[in-house]
């Protein structure tokens, strides 16, 4: 009987397959990939080694000594106060508390605060409020501390914000005043980044995260490209990571471009290229994973989207490997073996610098 290796699906199930189906899911995952955004596939060394970090008989593994890499995170201090029904420990304890206990006790790299909302939109109500607990925590950390927030821009349009809804507007045909809707959400956006960035620069700012950037599409992403490039103006020093929400960019609207350039439709290495030119410190590739696949087909195609986009720009790439991102499973507490071999993987595959 041929040997079985224990793997995980999409949806974190742990299952058991023969080393003929692993192999073939990442060549089939890395075709995948190539084959949608135009990219070389993995080659067979790749493949090879890919296979061996799956199948490590191991709980856990590991990047090779001196193949560490930094970290970066959109939040997880909340993982110590959230309830448990968002992935939390639940424990008792303020912001401050949280992001001393994972720069001290996790020895994290970088630390992140954030509203609960994480969006740009409830911010700019509290501003003062946050940039009052950012400046007092910021006093206590050593760690780098970014603020973070997603662009979200679905929050600008009715019932929640001002601009008629394009979602209602497009099923009855009315494409232009869709279009025209998601350009004044845009404008809306952008100069709330500005707002939210711009006060919180005034309390010492040690970094931006825009995260889970274009999830309303382009016009969502042609705002953080708008806002990110005004803010390196006016603050040059200011790092600013950019971080998208999924592998290509929607086209919600499809005409808006940034300098010159079509942003719906856009893959990681377009974006990241694109993303530097507005002046991007750091990119955050996202590539969404199926539940319905394996662990290692979802890993093959992150980590061909991840090899083409470390190529194609200089600044660094910070893969995002949250739950149901780059290779991970869909669930709130991804499994440990599984979160490792993906780690390993985007590392010492795709190049990432950081994750």
């Amino acid at each position: 009987m041929s040997e079985k290796f224990s793997t995980r699906m999409g949806d974190g199930e742990r299952v058991w397959m023969e080393a003929a189906e692993i192999r073939a899911d990442i060549k089939d995952g890395t075709a995948d990939a190539a084959e949608r955004a135009g990219i070389p596939e993995l080659t067979k060394d790749e493949q090879d080694y890919m296979f061996e970090i799956i199948t490590d008989p191991c709980r856990t593994v590991s990047v090779k000594q001196g193949a560490e890499v930094t970290a970066t995170d959109d939040g997880c201090t909340m993982a110590f106060y959230a309830g448990q029904d968002s992935g939390g420990n639940g424990t008792p304890l303020s912001r401050m508390q949280a992001v001393l206990m994972y720069e001290r006790a996790c020895a994290a790299c970088t630390t992140n605060i954030g509203h609960t909302d994480y969006s740009i939109k409830p911010v700019k109500a509290i501003i003062n409020s946050e940039a009052n607990d950012y400046y007092n925590i910021s006093m206590l950390s050593t760690a780098p501390l970014f603020y973070g927030a997603q662009p979200n821009m679905g929050l600008y349009f009715q019932p929640d914000g001002p601009c008629p809804n394009a979602a209602e507007l497009m099923p009855l045909g009315k494409i232009d005043e869709a279009r025209k809707t998601q350009e004044d959400a845009s404008n809306l956006l952008k100069e709330d980044i500005l707002f939210v960035v711009r006060r919180l620069a005034e309390v010492g700012l040690e970094g931006f995260n825009l995260d889970t950037c274009a999830s309303a599409g382009d016009a969502d992403f042609l705002a953080v490209l708008q806002a990110t490039e005004q803010l390196k103006k006016e603050l040059p020093d200011l790092p600013i990571i950019v971080g998208t929400s999924g592998e290509f960019v929607l086209g919600m609207h499809g005409q808006v471009t940034y300098k010159g350039q079509q942003l719906a439709g856009m893959y990681g290495h377009e974006q990241a290229k694109i993303a530097e030119a507005a002046g991007a410190d750091i990119f955050g590739l996202a590539v969404n994973t199926s539940t319905n696949e394996s662990v290692q087909w979802n890993l093959a195609r992150a980590t061909t989207f991840l090899k083409a986009t470390s190529q194609a720009c200089s600044i660094p790439v910070h893969p995002n490997v949250g739950m149901g991102v780059c290779g991970i499973p869909m669930m709130e507490t991804p499994p440990v073996d599984a979160v490792t071999r993906v780690s390993k993987t985007l590392v010492e595959i795709g190049q990432a610098d950081g994750l």
